[in-house]
């Protein structure tokens, strides 16, 4: 015959010790794509739906590396670097006269975008501001100017934008303006 055996420990909860190695910090935008996929699902928003499995997909594979999305300037770029990807696609679409998928890539695009707008960066005036103030004090200091020596002391631990939401494409374009052409 069988018997029922009951277990039960004498020692509880209070002998089991959770520990953490990692600190697992995700931006805050992160956050807002989990839930905007669970809407996504429940509305049917395909589009919608398949934006957000990829940038959270590339996220997490980008965890398991040596460089993890850690901020959202950070899921900005892959978001931006997704928008160029669909907008090629798009614009090979329209040339092979595929307007369903073009159609597709296009509504994948205003997706992207739209949580593009939704990380906030420095303005461009002020970014402007910054880089002229630093190309007139390394003009004071002498020495012959390049825009690779400008984008360093900007960036670098303790310049002028280390630390603030300044997309470094902007901050490099802006540089490139402004640098005195030689």
């Amino acid at each position: 015959m069988l018997s029922t055996v009951r277990f039960s420990s004498r020692l509880g909860f209070r002998a089991i010790r959770w520990n953490s190695t990692t600190a697992n910090s995700l931006p805050p935008l992160m956050a807002k794509f989990r839930s905007d996929l669970k809407t996504a699902m429940r509305e049917k928003d395909k589009p919608r739906l398949n934006v957000l499995r990829a940038l959270i997909s590339e996220t997490n594979n980008a965890a398991k590396t040596s460089s993890p999305i850690q901020t959202d300037l950070q899921l900005l770029s892959l978001i931006k670097k997704k928008v160029a990807a669909s907008k090629d696609a798009s614009r090979q679409f329209a040339e092979a006269n595929r307007a369903d998928l073009k159609e597709t890539e296009d509504s994948q695009i205003a997706v992207l975008e739209e949580y593009a707008d939704q990380v906030e960066t420095i303005s461009l005036e002020e970014i402007k501001a910054t880089v002229s103030n630093a190309i007139t004090q390394l003009q004071r200091e002498g020495g012959k100017l390049n825009p690779g020596l400008v984008l360093k002391t900007l960036l670098a631990p303790g310049g002028a934008l280390d630390g603030k939401p300044a997309d470094k494409s902007e901050v490099a374009q802006v540089v490139k303006e402004l640098l005195p052409k030689n």
